[in-house]
């Protein structure tokens, strides 16, 4: 049971909160709201107003949906609700203000013909008791509300009695059915439904759950209404609900008034008069009709029937065909019925139709089905048969199949060789009433679906230009025959049969009640009706005025004499009981009879809890044992059903019931019983009592364990990017630490040189380490001239004595300086190295003495400057006045032209425009200066050294973050990924940028993304590998665990990776050892073990982890040839990074270690996979070993496990989509090695998007091969492929063509990464066959990317590039939108947000999320859909709407805007809004 939890109340989802939203930010002390504090009220008020809103949130979705959404499109509720009679009934008529007055005075059974109005009956009663409920309210009585029921699980019925209710009351009414999922929802669900309407339209079936839980009792209620109401009887909703409840309370004035509404009380071939006493007695009510029948015949309209006699059938034969099959096929079972079936309609309908029946009884998609029933017979008993007899079953029924579509049926012919005498007598009648074009319709009623569609197949053909033909027949699915029927396609049939679309309806008895069918002018009993009910419906539908009723009677047949004769006796004998029953009878029988009536169907026990007053019963222990277990986790392979297992012992039937494994409850028996259906109902209800003993039932018998919501499943687990932490920072590489203070026993050489020199000669400096360093890369310095020159490092073999200028380092050693003197020779001072003694920032290289000049001479204009200039010895002393009145200095010295060294320290940036425009020509006089011993081209490179000294040290410090990880990384790449050279680095903005330290090279943004995408994939594997029992939901959840910026922030930390972060340039008062204390200067009195702090926000951390896998990965990827073992060290660091056991991986073979081959996949493989994985080999060259994990990328989730036993292609779905992700990112990256990161997402966006992958799909033709259970899923991709094709057709070449299409069907584009995903699994996890897969059906699609520029920004909030300039903000969104763009920059305004909240679905659709634009802490625009982004994208189109054109006085006016621009709230606010949002 660890899989399980207790359910506890769920809140919903919360707003999108922001970073700032968490528990361990404080408030401000002064009192005044910080941005956390206006986040938490804002998200208040968005809660508030959802609050509001949500009542009408569906409804108006429902509406403009139907209003742009073709019929095809639209859900069968939508459907349903578009057809919506809108019209009032009024004016009713004598005999139903009879009904009406009797209705108000005691519980009635309504007796009226179809079309006669009783619907009007129970308006006028409901807007009666509804008053009366108002008025006792007003007394402090309790609230009751009223219920409509219909007789089935029908969304057609519900939804079409809600339409005529709504209308006609001016109270709220909702409604409700089974299809709708209210099966799982919980009482606060249920008594806000019944608190807020006062009538409810809904099955019976619903009402006998809410009963049976106790979500309402029928004290709560005031009036059943009862539609269709002779269904009442042994073991129906209706009945249940008068046994369970009804007769349960005593206090007769605490019963809800019944009004019940029929055709006839009496549906069966039984005696009328005791089926009519029965219904009163079981519904508590008198029957009642019209007193005066002449009434109700002047209001509706009767057919003139007339009966059509045709001549004799012939007896059944078999056709040539049938002979053929039958001769090689005669013994597959599951022909027999077809065989069967044939005979038959060769007599019924003719030769013609007997032949045709194969053709949909083995129509390829039916043959599928058929081979697919095979198989689950085949699996129900396997391990007792070889899959060797599965194939060769499977292969004869292809067989018979392809010998029936290559058979020529050739067209129906009006003659008795082709068609029966009864099709031709109904040709006869038809070509009459359809002889010109009119506005007639008839329906054709038969008994049976295959009859309907063989006469619709045959009168398209030949029933005439003014015939249009259809089929309405039932939902249930015929075992036998490829014939189907859904909801939808019953509710287009009728919608068309209104319109006039289609004039001739082929029904069996679901057009007989119940369903609103205009009037017809014909009404056909083909086949004839077997019971008195059967014959009155039907007949009312023919209320159109001259209609006619025809019965079809064959010649010489006195069974069909004797059915006429039967049912009009009967229908005389009703009506004469209904007509003489007295109006002012009482009600007979009572509680008494009906114990009496009911005594001998009992036998069931009953279990009442006390708490709540929820009742078990023998019948609803079957849904509620049913709803537990769907409640239960469900592993990769199984199915959540109870199994039950019947045995026959002492000649009754004894039922054991079985639960899945992770039921607390595994198995119970009933009590024997004669019947099947009890012994199953008490081994339901013993299973019931234990759950409910070991309280896995809570009180009101709904499971009180549930599936567990995955961890964090609603967190926002994004990170804020504002500087929240000062962390410590390496200044120096601990290999600087190695041995220091010891006397080393030996040194390396590193020769430090620079390829292309520098400004001026320069000679070669050699460091001495006592450590072996690494290789260094080649980097850029920048002379003073805005030239660039390479560094050029190099190890030295050559001994120490050979490399070093002992010579120059004895002079520097003896001579501290050289001090000016009269005996110095001119000759002396040039080429030499100068420093003002009191201004160590000045100085110079001297070219020479130059002749002419004196120290008193003025300077000469293209000199350089200095504080004091009134001659060539004034500016060369930087004493200040006090100290240059003292000294003397001899006024006969020479004076030397030089070039003055400009102050650029940082020779890793490049120099600025003013930096290169600088004066350098200087004239000295040599006796105020310092004199170096260090040679000139010695000091020029020493001068370079502090930059060079700075790179080297990061790259170690680069090298010792990887070593922390035990990763080995190439040392340009190291320090790429720890480099933050803004303080909006992750920001990826070319333009912008905060506080850029310039000079530092690459930055971490590319290789973060690179990480980003490779940590998805890794992990995506690793839990794809060991968890085999997760579904898709649950991958999601825990892959978003481990690669979230809060987890990798986390080990970051313990890593103290922030350490190892670069975020200041070069320094001169840091590039200088660890210890070393400087005599003068401003870092004279520091002691030298200060500790360096840098500030660093949460998720450059965590970008600079990504970063890290980034440049692991690119450290040893081949492009072009992928082998295992160059993608460990990145294996390593995701492991080390995200430090979960979902994913403990130290090299990439461990992946394929782990996996553990499901058993679906090492199967016995089947003829149909093995027959798929040749099609799909064609399609793409990679042959599969294992074709079963190629059929479950082919399955949808809709398609049951059971019928194969072989899982939906979710979890490989979830695989594919992280392969995918990798080789599209990996090839733009490559290809674009100058592109940021901005463009390389949006450019991803196309290659990775559905809507391409969609494209793909088809394009393969991956599409035919899908295994699903949905005729809606079956439209779309028709659909979808169609519109597709043509776009390529039309596109002349253009290879984004895809892009000019509609949205196509999520499972497409599922199709295409559930299939990479399986090829990946398949090959023993070889990325070469993704790659493989990338280039053969993807790449050929961008080779011109430019093609795609505006992909990501053709999204309709996503701002087109533009050429103006605006003023430059702190922080600019990756992908800015518009909304942001006008607001931000053209208004001004920065206190606006975005939030998205999912809306809970109240009738079993999908659910929704509304998101709202709150400007000003109140909610300007709103939009919904499906996904958090798309209503997102929807609120701020209405918000682009209300603000596009406004002045910004305008929309200050409007909104009460007052922001003035405020760094520190921009910042904060852009940053934490736009991290991310999860709902």
């Amino acid at each position: 049971m660890g899989d399980l939890k207790r359910a506890e109340p769920e809140s919903g989802l919360d707003p999108v909160l922001d970073a700032s939203d968490s528990d361990d930010e404080v408030s401000n002390p002064n009192g005044v709201r910080t941005i956390s504090d206006r986040r938490r009220a804002q998200n208040a008020k968005f809660r508030s107003w959802l609050d509001r809103r949500m009542e009408t949130v569906i409804r108006e979705d429902a509406k403009q949906e139907m209003k742009a959404a073709d019929d095809e499109e639209l859900s069968i509720r939508n459907l349903m609700a578009k057809q919506e009679s809108h019209v009032i009934i009024s004016d009713p008529r004598e005999y139903q203000i009879e009904l009406f007055e009797r209705a108000k005075a005691q519980n009635i059974i309504a007796v009226l013909d179809t079309g006669s109005g009783k619907t009007l009956i129970a308006v006028l009663l409901l807007k009666y008791t509804i008053d009366q409920e108002l008025e006792n309210r007003g007394m402090g009585k309790q609230r009751r509300v009223s219920f409509f029921l219909d007789k089935v699980d029908s969304v057609t019925l519900v939804f079409q009695q809600f339409a005529v209710l709504e209308c006609n009351l001016d109270h709220k009414v909702e409604r409700f059915c089974g299809a709708m999922g209210v099966d799982l929802w919980t009482k606060d669900v249920w008594a806000k439904q019944f608190a807020e309407n006062e009538v409810i339209v809904c099955t019976a079936e619903v009402l006998v759950q809410c009963l049976m839980h106790s979500f309402i009792s029928i004290e709560q209620i005031n009036l059943l209404i009862f539609d269709e109401a002779h269904h009442a009887k042994k073991s129906h909703p209706y009945a249940r609900i008068i046994k369970d409840f009804y007769l349960a309370v005593t206090d007769l004035s605490k019963r809800p008034r019944i009004f019940g509404m029929t055709a006839s009380p009496v549906d069966a071939k039984v005696n009328v008069v005791q089926a009519a006493s029965e219904l009163e007695t079981l519904l508590h009510s008198q029957i009642c009709t019209t007193s005066d029948i002449s009434m109700l015949s002047k209001s509706v309209s009767r057919p003139a029937e007339e009966v059509a006699v045709y001549p004799p059938l012939k007896a059944p034969f078999e056709t040539p065909l049938h002979q053929e099959l039958k001769a090689r096929f005669g013994d597959v079972g599951v022909f027999q019925g077809h065989f069967l079936h044939s005979t038959e309609i060769s007599s019924e309908l003719g030769k013609w139709c007997s032949d045709y029946y194969w053709s949909f009884a083995l129509q390829e998609e039916q043959e599928r089905k058929v081979e697919r029933r095979v198989e689950r017979r085949f699996h129900d008993t396997e391990g007792c048969k070889p899959i060797a007899q599965l194939d060769a079953q499977i292969a004869r029924l292809k067989e018979a199949g392809l010998l029936v579509r290559n058979h020529s049926f050739g067209l129906p012919e009006r003659v008795l060789d082709s068609l029966s005498s009864k099709v031709l007598k109904l040709y006869d009648w038809l070509s009459l009433h359809f002889e010109r074009p009119s506005d007639a319709r008839c329906i054709v009623f038969v008994e049976k679906r295959h009859t309907a569609q063989l006469l619709e197949n045959v009168f398209s053909q030949i029933g005439g230009p003014n015939l249009r033909t259809g089929t309405l027949i039932g939902t249930s699915r015929s075992t036998l025959v490829g014939i189907k029927s859904s909801l939808r396609q019953q509710v287009m049939t009728l919608i068309k049969f209104r319109k006039g679309e289609l004039n001739c309806l082929f029904s069996t008895s679901i057009a007989e009640e119940g369903l609103d069918i205009p009037d017809c002018n014909l009404i056909v009993r083909f086949d004839l009706y077997k019971t008195m009910i059967q014959y009155i419906q039907s007949r009312g539908r023919a209320r159109h005025r001259n209609s006619k009723y025809l019965h079809m009677i064959e010649a010489q047949n006195p069974m069909h004499r004797q059915a006429l004769g039967e049912v009009q006796r009967s229908e005389n004998l009703m009506r004469q009981f209904c007509q003489s029953l007295p109006a002012d009878r009482l009600l007979r029988g009572n509680d008494d009879a009906l114990e009496r009536m009911l005594e001998k169907h009992r036998g069931g026990r009953t279990y009442t809890e006390a708490s709540t007053g929820a009742k078990l019963t023998y019948w609803s222990s079957l849904s509620v044992l049913s709803h537990f277990v769907g409640c239960l986790p469900q592993d990769a392979e199984s199915s959540a059903r109870a199994i039950y297992v019947i045995s026959r012992q002492a000649g009754k039937f004894l039922c054991e019931v079985i639960l899945p494994e992770n039921s607390p409850v595994r198995a119970a028996i009933g009590r024997p019983s004669t019947k099947k259906s009890m012994a199953k109902c008490s081994a339901a209800f013993e299973a019931c009592i234990l759950l409910r003993k070991g309280k896995y039932l809570d009180d009101y018998l709904l499971p009180i364990y549930t599936k567990q919501l995955p961890a964090m499943r609603n967190a926002l687990l994004a990170l804020n990017m504002k500087k929240s932490n000062m962390y410590t920072m390496r200044l120096k590489p601990s290999i600087w630490e190695s041995s220091q203070g010891l006397v080393p026993e030996e040194l390396f050489v590193l020769i430090l040189d620079l390829t292309d020199g520098l400004d001026r000669p320069h000679l070669p400096l050699a460091l001495l380490t006592r450590t072996r360093l690494p290789e260094f890369p080649w980097f850029p310095l920048y002379l003073d001239s805005g030239k660039k020159t390479m560094n050029g490092l190099r190890q030295e073999l050559t001994p120490v004595e050979e490399l070093i200028d002992w010579e120059t380092i004895r002079s520097v050693h003896d001579n501290e300086e050289f001090k000016w003197t009269k005996s110095m020779p001119n000759d002396f001072l040039t080429d030499k190295f100068l420093i003002d003694r009191w201004d160590g920032g000045r100085r110079f290289y001297s070219k020479g003495v130059v002749p002419g000049l004196k120290a008193l001479d003025p300077l000469p204009e293209d000199a350089t400057k200095n504080k004091y200039n009134d001659n060539i010895l004034d500016s060369t002393v930087s004493l200040w006045a006090k100290a240059r009145a003292k000294a003397t200095w001899d006024l006969e010295q020479p004076v030397l032209e030089a070039e003055k060294v400009l102050q650029r320290r940082n020779m890793l940036a490049e120099p600025e425009d003013k930096e290169t425009t600088l004066k350098t020509k200087s004239y000295l006089c040599p006796e105020p200066l310092k004199i170096s011993a260090l040679p000139t081209r010695i000091a020029t490179m020493c001068l370079a050294f502090p930059a060079i000294i700075h790179r080297l040290e990061s790259y170690l410090i680069a090298i010792e973050a990887c070593e922390a990880l035990d990763i080995k990384v190439r040392t340009d790449l190291a320090l790429e990924a720890i480099t933050k050279d803004a303080d909006n680095t992750e920001e990826h903005q070319e333009h912008g940028r905060i506080h850029f330290q310039r000079g530092m090279g690459k930055n971490y943004e590319r290789l973060e993304f690179m990480g980003d995408c490779f940590l998805k994939m890794a992990t995506s594997i690793s839990l794809f590998t060991q968890n085999p029992d997760n579904d898709e939901y649950e991958f999601h959840v825990k892959r978003m665990l481990m690669i979230c910026n809060q987890n990798l922030f986390d080990t970051a930390v313990k890593l103290k990776l922030y350490e190892y972060i670069r975020s200041m340039s070069f320094s001169r008062r840091t590039w200088y050892p660890e210890g070393l204390k400087l005599l003068e200067g401003k870092g004279a009195n520091k002691t030298g073990n200060e500790v360096f702090k840098h500030s660093l926000g949460d998720k450059t951390i965590a970008d600079v982890c990504e970063a890290l896998i980034g440049a692991a990965f690119l450290a040893h990827n081949k492009q072009d040839s992928w082998k295992p073992e160059d993608w460990d060290d990145a294996v390593k660091a995701v492991t080390n990074l995200v430090c979960s056991p979902d994913h403990d991986m130290h090299k990439w073979t461990d992946y394929l270690k782990v996996y553990k081959m499901p058993g679906y996949q090492i199967a016995d493989v089947t003829a149909s996979q093995r027959d798929l994985a040749a099609k799909v080999e064609l399609e793409h060259d990679y042959h599969f070993r294992w074709p079963r994990l190629l059929r479950s990328a082919f399955v949808h989730p809709s398609y049951p496990f059971i019928w194969e036993k072989v899982p939906s292609y979710q979890r490989l779905e979830f695989l594919g989509d992280s392969l995918l992700d990798m080789a599209s990112i990996a090839h733009l990256f490559y290809r674009f090695p100058q592109k940021d990161p901005q463009w390389l997402t949006e450019h991803k966006m196309a290659m990775v998007s559905n809507k391409f992958l969609g494209a793909v799909c088809v394009r393969i033709g991956f599409h035919r091969h899908l295994r699903h259970n949905s005729s809606i899923i079956e439209y779309q991709i028709r659909e979808y492929v169609t519109e597709l094709q043509e776009a390529e057709r039309d596109s002349n070449g253009a290879r984004n063509y895809w892009t000019t299409v509609k949205a196509p069907p999520k499972c497409l584009p599922d199709i295409v990464e559930s299939y990479v995903g399986a090829i990946f699994v398949d090959s023993g996890f070889d990325y070469n066959e993704v790659q493989r897969f990338f280039d053969t059906h993807i790449k050929w699609f961008f080779d011109d990317m430019s093609i795609y520029d505006t992909f990501a920004n053709n999204h309709p909030t996503v701002s087109p590039p533009s050429s103006h300039t605006f003023p430059p903000i702190k922080l600019i969104l990756p992908t800015q939108t518009h909304l942001h763009h006008i607001l931000t920059n053209h208004i001004g305004c920065r206190d606006y947000r975005i939030l998205a909240q999912e809306i809970p679905s109240v009738d079993g659709s999908v659910a929704q999320v509304i998101a709202g634009v709150m400007i000003h802490d109140e909610v300007a625009a709103e939009g919904r859909a499906k996904s958090g982004k798309n209503a997102k994208v929807k609120a701020s189109l209405v918000a682009l709407d209300l603000i596009k054109g406004m002045a910004p006085f305008e929309f200050r006016a409007k909104f009460g805007c007052d922001c003035k621009p405020s760094e520190e709230d921009e910042m904060e606010v852009l940053q934490e809004d736009l991290v991310g949002s999860a709902i």
